[in-house]
């Protein structure tokens, strides 16, 4: 199976390959350059051997003797150049060019659309996340703006306290909101409900209240800022002169006069608020990049004196010097509402839950967790719960995404790349497996809260930031349609609609020669064909789920390639749920110039055996393609795809129109929508493209009749 599209290896490049496996330049290619190449290679790609690596020390030489012999293509030890050359043109390697004319393209693809079109793609990424800053910002300047103008024109107050007044009552008003927002950041119960709201969701990215909350966290101190330097050097200063003090009679009152300095700073407004900006200053040094890296501990219990801040800022903005109290109705409902959370997770610290945790690999471990019977909310794959081992730190909880839950059991996949994970992963080595007991908080988020609303997806995602969406796979893998059906008709009305969308046909991108993978995903086609033989899916029925991950190295892959795996292949005990139609595609985007890297690595990813069908590079059961994905490619064929099971499924429904009706099938009308959901969670170069082809393919489904609709959705995790 070919792609008539893919441009191979051309004749330079297959002489810049051979010229290079030549050592003695002797003409021949001979079996001992062909696996000196190979060492050094594997050595390039793989420097520490995984036990899935040819060259990892478990390995069965057999298998690697039988690899090179493939490559070779002959028993005898050397070929001539002209016959390895023919050999090498039947890999049918995409050509390294290619891949370069490919990546310009995609970089320069936002560039060359129409203003209207790019307009459009940018709104369909940044735009609402753009609405709500707007909406934070207008807020801020609306009160800052009211609070200046307040000021500003009552000569009463200018003439008593000063233009001190104006500036500190002017980023006053602005704090308003500013710290509302600030707080109300940190609640995760709020968000996790709050997400449940798609078109509330749809403007506020809740995934990102992290760098949101920083974001107000430093416009609340340089606003915190100005406001004590208008105080303290104004206000203060200039109403405790003598001659001020009938002017500050007016309007502190005569009781209030004289009042001489000292006296505004030991005043309840004054010494809280200089006590709050202190306590700012101290969290803010404490939460450094810096500081969290040398001890994240100290970070988090820095953190605590937010507890004392917040009291403070509430005495200071309740308390009347010159203006009606506001500041601390502004914070009481945002501060009651963390405050019970932070109490919760205190006590859930005390909650003894069982644990266990398993090195998969140098990068790796995986922590079982009883589910607790009691608990506020249900946990589901792809949410992320805080975790807290007590014997590393009973005061840090960190957060981690649930790659798995299956009755009573949750698993994480934990990356031990810092030094939390690290001691977590070293603790196997003093007790085993088991954990004495683990904390949990949570679950909180629910990513994709519209996945279920689309049988037709598209999942475009890059980094490890996508995690969550392999748990909702393994989650959807072992579901029964019936599960499927309730949780769609307690979402939305159109996955009634939607839930009869299939396809049958293999997309394959670009950048990859066909592999074993594709005769597997080519037996889709059999499920759904009525004229099949074997034992068929109903169109109705068939759903089908295209997952695209892109990384820019192997080993962002391989720290959960056993979780991955699970859901290409069922786990002992359990069964795959036979309408459902999973294609996980993962792309690699580092770069490698050199020629024989290029080719090995594609050689060696296409080498599976019965006895080891993992990719020899990655570990994983799917297949992975080198190069950026190719949009346009893999949007274009789905299309295809879709075309082709609307036929099937309207034939079906002319023959059968009345069962199809009766079965609530969407495919027995030629009019009926068929919508495909389009979720992406990635760099925003490829979001633009991604909803302008999005866009376009609607168009076309309009234009051909078909209806088919692709529905842009962006999934941000962190």
């Amino acid at each position: 199976m070919a792609d008539d599209h893919v441009q191979y290896l051309r004749d330079e490049e297959v002489q810049d390959f051979l010229n290079d496996l030549d050592i003695d330049k002797d003409g021949f290619v001979t079996y001992f350059e062909l696996e000196s190449k190979l060492d050094q290679v594997h050595s390039e790609i793989a420097p520490t051997p995984a036990p899935h690596n040819l060259h990892h020390q478990d390995s069965d030489q057999k298998e690697r003797h039988a690899f090179l012999r493939s490559v070779l293509g002959t028993e005898a030890d050397k070929i001539p150049w002209e016959n390895f050359a023919e050999i090498v043109k039947t890999w049918k390697v995409p050509s390294l060019i290619q891949d370069k004319e490919v990546e310009d393209e995609a970089s320069q693809y936002l560039k060359s659309l129409a203003l209207g079109r790019k307009l459009r793609a940018r709104w369909e990424v940044h735009g609402p996340v753009w609405v709500f800053m707007t909406l934070v910002v207008s807020l801020q300047l609306g009160f800052g703006i009211w609070q200046l103008v307040k000021y500003l024109t009552g000569m009463q107050y200018r003439q008593a306290f000063g233009w001190g007044l104006v500036l500190a009552k002017t980023s006053a008003g602005a704090l308003y909101p500013t710290l509302f927002f600030l707080v109300i950041s940190m609640s995760r119960w709020l968000a996790t409900f709050l997400r449940r709201f798609y078109l509330l969701s749809r403007f506020i990215n809740w995934d990102l209240s992290q760098s949101f909350h920083i974001k107000m966290s430093i416009c609340a101190l340089c606003l915190a800022t100005v406001h004590a330097i208008g105080h303290l050097t104004g206000t203060f200063l200039y109403g405790s002169r003598p001659a001020q003090q009938p002017k500050v009679a007016i309007i502190l009152g005569l009781e209030a006069v004289p009042r001489p300095y000292r006296t505004y700073i030991a005043s309840l407004p004054g010494w809280s608020g200089l006590t709050s900006l202190i306590l700012f200053y101290i969290i803010a040094a404490l939460s450094m990049p810096q500081v969290r890296k040398w001890s994240y501990e100290i970070f988090q219990l820095g953190h605590l004196l937010m507890f004392p801040l917040l009291g403070l800022l509430c005495a200071h903005g309740t308390t009347q010097l010159v203006q009606f109290t506001m500041l601390g109705y502004w914070l009481s409902i945002p501060i009651i509402l963390v405050l019970v959370e932070r109490i919760t997770r205190i006590l859930l610290g005390f909650h003894r839950i069982p644990a266990r945790v398993e090195v998969l690999d140098e990068d790796t471990v995986r922590v079982t967790i009883t589910i607790p019977k009691h608990r506020l909310w249900n946990y589901v794959a792809g949410q992320y719960v805080l975790l807290q081992v007590p014997q590393i730190s009973f005061f840090q909880w960190h957060p981690f995404t649930i790659s798995t839950c299956t009755d009573r059991e949750m698993q994480l996949h934990i990356k031990t790349d810092g030094d939390w994970a690290s001691k977590l992963k070293n603790l196997t080595k003093e007790n085993g497996s088991e954990l004495k007991w683990a904390g949990i908080d949570g679950p909180y988020g629910a990513p994709a809260q519209r996945f279920y609303d689309f049988d037709q997806s598209i999942i475009m995602g890059a980094g490890i930031g996508v995690t969550p969406f392999s748990g909702i796979l393994h989650d959807l893998r072992v579901s029964s349609d019936e599960g499927w059906a309730r949780r769609t008709s307690s979402i939305s009305s159109t996955s009634r609609r939607a839930s009869t969308s299939s396809s049958s046909i293999t997309a394959h991108p670009a950048h990859r020669a066909p592999t074993s993978d594709d005769q597997a995903q080519q037996s889709a086609l059999d499920r759904i064909d009525p004229s099949s033989e074997k034992p068929t899916t109903p169109p109705s029925k068939y759903r089908r789920i295209d997952f695209h991950w892109t990384v820019r190295d192997r080993n962002y892959l391989l720290w959960f390639s056993d979780l991955l795996n699970q859901i290409s292949r069922p786990p002992p005990g359990q069964t795959h749920n036979p309408n459902l139609d999973i294609r996980i595609q993962t792309h690699v985007t580092q770069k490698r110039k050199n020629i024989s890297t290029h080719i090995f690595r594609l050689l060696l990813e296409k080498h599976r055996t019965e006895s080891h069908p993992a990719s020899p590079i990655t570990g994983l059961l799917n297949p992975t393609n080198f190069g950026r994905p190719n949009l346009a490619y893999i949007m274009d064929r789905h299309y295809e795809d879709m075309l082709e099971l609307l036929k099937r499924r309207r034939g079906k429904g002319r023959e059968d129109g009345a069962a199809a009706a009766a079965a609530g099938d969407a495919g027995g009308g030629d009019d009926e929508e068929f919508k495909v959901g389009v979720f992406f969670c990635g760099a925003p170069a490829i979001g633009h493209e991604l909803a302008d082809r999005c866009r376009l393919l609607t168009a076309r489904g309009r234009e051909d009749r078909s209806l088919i609709e692709y529905h842009f959705m962006t999934e941000v995790f962190v």
